[in-house]
């Protein structure tokens, strides 16, 4: 015989509800309603207290898709365990140490940012290296080293979303006055059950529907970041507009098109549960990878795991790695090649690249950049002309910045000769106008010729999105690409071979190596660490290649 029972909402959350309970009490989870504790301690929860029931989830095809294996290899669950962040924070304190205790906490903001917040509501500042290294398993090291953790963003309040008071990391969560009922936002309405479920099981966390959890602006707030120029004694001589991924895009057409959260919690397809705990399907899940390009950081967290405290499994982090790879392939660039001739001494042929993405390429950290590798080959295969290759160390052939700190290549509008490299990068200014690396130092750019996106008119962008240089005269640098001019001297017979190839490095050779004068632990980690992963410090994004008869 074959029983059927019809089970009503009530029925399922009863039950539910039931388990809890018992699991609640094994557990000694405080029970909702009792006396509230305003204890910053509760401001959050790290990530152990939300996976179990946000793990083992399941799309239509059987992919595993659980939100807490996704995001604890991400760039954002080991943000506070980044040896370069770890590394570029100790040389400003030392550029800068009569304002050391002021640097750790603005760092800690976007890096340790439960640590912070709940420094913050406690009156005091966040002391980053008094918890390094974050290997040690004392129990004050918790928050600290979740990085950006499920209960940061989702306590994010729509306050000010999308404006200059949110940036810089300056978000707003509740109070303190209400521990035991939080709210702990989601895009989803949540059924009275499993919301006492979440609330019994967190302590307090009410799971709560509010739309700006798909806004831009949640992203943006982190992720537009204006840093204060430190003089002599710590004084304030100006400001840099360091990280402006968002303001980017509010200047493109994307802002019209897609979200952050559109590229980079890619959504999954048909209704899936959110929950591991009888979630019901839903339509309009995103997956949580945060996959991004720093796939140099990635490598470095899968093959140093044990010394940087990383808690994901090797599956997970070789994933990521292979993901932001691919991500950056599949949807950062296009590279064409078009008006092929033959001159008197050798071809000429114009190189574009366009920008896929929603913001410049590449963005954000200024440590990023992308070049053109472009080779010309005879009828035998021999090498007629290279400029832009990649060397073992992961400098670039003719780049002057990476033979000399003080110097840098400009952006070209024709190329001539070898030693002339396209690098699509931003070069830092001095308060003397002198060249740097230094965020603390920096007032400015000598140098953006970043690719812009579609839809940005350089003309109209403000200030802190300029391009800088001769891009800026540019014709042929506009809104979603830049086209530059090859005229080149090619001995040998034809047909010649053409091959144009964009490369992608999140840390050029002149930014980690600036950090080799530093003698801390610290910087002196992360150029170990780049020297081991030079050859492999960078990637090709895109590629075109042309063929020219005589």
């Amino acid at each position: 015989m074959e029983w059927v029972v019809k089970r009503s909402d009530a029925w399922i959350n009863s039950v539910l509800l039931a388990a809890f309970t018992v699991c609640a009490a094994f557990l000694h989870v405080p029970p909702v309603g009792a006396a509230d504790k305003k204890d910053v301690q509760d401001m959050f929860h790290t990530s152990d207290r939300c996976v179990a029931c946000h793990n083992m989830l399941k799309d239509s095809k059987g992919n595993d898709i659980s939100i807490g294996l996704d995001w604890s290899a991400s760039i954002m669950a080991n943000s506070a365990r980044d040896p370069y962040w770890q590394g570029s924070l100790r040389r400003e304190t030392l550029d800068h140490p009569e304002v050391s205790d002021d640097i750790q906490d603005e760092c800690s903001t976007c890096h340790m940012p439960m640590q912070h917040l709940m420094d913050r509501a406690a009156g005091r500042k966040t002391a980053v290296f008094a918890r390094l290294p974050l290997s040690n398993e004392h129990l004050h090291n918790a928050a600290a080293k979740d990085g950006v953790s499920c209960s940061v963003c989702h306590q994010i309040e729509s306050d000010h979303l999308g404006s200059k008071a949110s940036f810089n990391g300056n978000v707003t969560v509740a109070s303190l006055e209400d521990l035991r009922n939080r709210p702990e936002y989601g895009p989803f309405l949540v059924d009275a059950g499993h919301k006492q479920v979440m609330q019994s099981s967190t302590a307090g966390f009410v799971p709560t529907q509010a739309a700006h959890m798909r806004d831009a602006g949640l992203c943006g707030s982190c992720h537009t970041l204006y840093t204060v120029a430190r003089g002599a004694g710590g004084k304030d001589v100006g400001q840099l507009a360091e990280q402006m991924p968002y303001l980017e895009w509010l200047h493109s057409d994307y802002k019209d098109r897609q979200t952050c959260q559109d590229c980079h919690m890619p959504p999954v397809s048909g209704a899936v549960p959110v929950t591991a705990l009888y979630g019901p399907p839903r339509e309009g899940m995103h997956l949580h990878v945060f996959v991004g390009g720093n796939f140099l950081m990635e490598r470095i967290f899968e093959e140093h795991a044990s010394e940087l405290a990383v808690e994901a499994q090797p599956r997970e982090l070789q994933d990521a790695v292979k993901r932001a790879e691919e991500f950056m392939r599949r949807e950062s660039a296009r590279v064409t090649l078009s008006r092929l001739t033959k001159t008197d001494d050798g071809v000429a042929f114009d190189v574009t690249v366009d920008n896929l993405t929603g913001h410049k390429l590449p963005t954000a950290y200024p440590s990023r950049r992308a070049w053109l590798h472009v080779t010309v080959r005879d009828a035998g295969g021999n090498l007629v002309f290279e400029s832009g290759a990649l060397r073992p160390d992961g400098s670039i052939e003719g780049n002057d910045n990476d033979a000399d700190a003080k110097k840098f290549e400009p952006h070209y509008t024709e190329i001539t000769r070898p030693d002339e490299v396209e690098i699509f990068e931003p070069i830092l200014k001095g308060p003397q106008g002198e060249v740097t690396t230094g965020l603390l130092t920096a007032v400015g750019y000598l140098k953006d010729n970043r690719i812009l996106p579609s839809g940005f008119d350089k003309a109209t962008a403000v200030p802190d999105i300029a391009v800088a240089g001769r891009a800026a005269q540019d014709p042929n640098f506009t809104g979603g690409s830049a086209r530059v001019r090859y005229s080149v001297k090619a001995a040998g017979a034809g047909p010649f071979q053409i091959t144009a190839e964009l490369w992608y490095q999140p840390v050029g050779y002149r930014w980690a190596h600036n950090l080799a004068a530093y003698k801390a632990a610290e910087p002196e980690r992360f150029v170990r660490y780049y020297e081991e992963q030079s050859a492999n410090s960078a990637l090709v994004v895109a590629s075109a290649q042309g063929s020219l008869n005589e």
